[in-house]
């Protein structure tokens, strides 16, 4: 565990090792199947497996780019890649949307384990059975590292977590947990999720509501409670700013009152959430639909 986080070429040296990563997932599936997702070795366990699951993408051998890549060939280089938020043109929603996903092995081996719809779905079970903070954490932080980018893995990864393995009950379990790092890591995975135009109204319709009510009544006091809260706002900005439908989705969920509310704040330390909020405003104001339900 200590190893794998010994930055790329540790990782690149574990990814590589024969036989250490179908082991991590073998010990986690029969934890799993034990009903014991709680014991320290499987904490480990995924907590190794979630390291060695960042920058996969950028950091896989070329033997799998390709192979992954291969259907993007005639995908020019010069076309815009859809951002956070600004600018996001149609042709780019059609083009992420109508982009052909790597197949999956039947068995995958070693570091194609990686980003297979089995791991996924093991990570989701750990979500939902552990009580381990640490396993729940790492196991949402697998699936955000797998999940950032926009190329066809973390596509592929995405439609899977959404719509293949229905992993938002689970996920949005653990937006109401009193841990401040799960929480932080919950939604980071969301606003990753969100970024994807195919899955914006599956995400609002199961999650958005308890978006807003994990959002504070004013600007939080602590770091961490900071970058969630500005993670929530840029996931809702996400989820509504292409869509009437889920803007008035939160307003009805009562979201405007604290938006504004965090919107509002004459300290600098705490700035990124109310930034968050503030872009987040100004976006709602364009579905002018909308602006007579705004005032009232």
């Amino acid at each position: 565990r200590n190893m794998s986080s010994a930055g790329p070429e540790g990782r690149k040296k574990m990814r590589e090792c024969e036989g250490l990563i179908d082991s991590l997932v073998y010990y986690i599936q029969g934890a799993i199947a034990d009903h014991e997702p709680n014991d320290k070795a499987t904490e480990n366990c995924v907590c190794i497996l979630h390291n060695l699951s960042y920058q996969l993408e950028l950091e896989l051998p070329e033997s799998y780019a390709q192979s992954i890549y291969v259907q993007r060939r005639n995908i020019s280089n010069n076309d815009k890649t859809p951002g956070c938020f600004g600018t996001r043109s149609r042709k780019v929603k059609e083009k992420q949307q109508d982009t052909p996903l790597p197949e999956e092995k039947s068995n995958p081996k070693g570091v194609e384990s990686l980003w297979h719809s089995t791991l996924i779905r093991i990570y989701l079970s750990l979500i939902a059975k552990s009580t381990r903070s640490y396993t729940q954490e790492a196991s949402l932080g697998a699936l955000q590292n797998l999940t950032a980018g926009t190329g066809p893995m973390p596509l592929a990864v995405a439609r899977t977590v959404v719509q293949r393995a229905n992993g938002l009950p689970s996920i949005r379990a653990m937006l109401h947990v009193s841990h401040p790092a799960v929480k932080k890591t919950a939604v980071s995975l969301l606003r990753n999720l969100s970024r994807n135009p195919s899955l914006q109204n599956d995400i609002a319709r199961e999650v958005l509501p308890d978006l807003v009510s994990a959002l504070p009544e004013c600007v939080p006091g602590s770091e961490v409670a900071c970058e969630t809260t500005a993670s929530i706002c840029y996931t809702l900005f996400n989820l509504t700013q292409g869509s009437s439908h889920n803007a008035r989705l939160l307003l009805s969920a009562h979201g405007l009152p604290k938006i504004i509310a965090i919107s509002i704040n004459d300290s600098n330390m705490f700035s990124k959430a109310s930034r968050a909020a503030s872009v987040l405003l100004y976006s709602l104001w364009l579905h002018t639909d909308l602006h007579s339900a705004y005032k009232k």
